[in-house]
């Protein structure tokens, strides 16, 4: 369906990235429907901003979230970020507690 999307790119990245952690970013980009080159800056965006960190496990990417990270619209930096993954369908590991956001 063409035309305007809910969801920036960048919040479709996040949320394939924490429903799978060793997804690639060509798996990423093919999902999504992005290059794979504008799939590889937004995942650095989100890295240069926390809410993505990499660890290498041999030859792939293992990916994880910061979950307690506050949504970066100003009108919504009260509700972090894993709220709106739980939303679209992410688990929260079990034993992690929930930070609260400091407004």
């Amino acid at each position: 369906m063409p035309g305007w999307k809910f969801l920036t790119n960048h919040a479709l990245v996040l949320c394939l990235i924490a429903q799978q952690p060793r997804i690639t970013a060509r798996e990423i980009s093919l999902t999504i429907g992005i290059t794979e080159k504008a799939t590889r800056n937004i995942i650095k965006d989100l890295e240069d901003d926390g809410y993505v960190t990499k660890k290498k496990e041999g030859r792939r990417i293992k990916y994880s979230i910061d979950p307690d990270l506050p949504l970066r619209s100003e009108t919504q930096q009260n509700k972090a970020i894993g709220d709106l993954l739980e939303t679209l369908g992410w688990k929260r590991r079990p034993g992690r507690v929930k930070k609260p956001i400091a407004v």
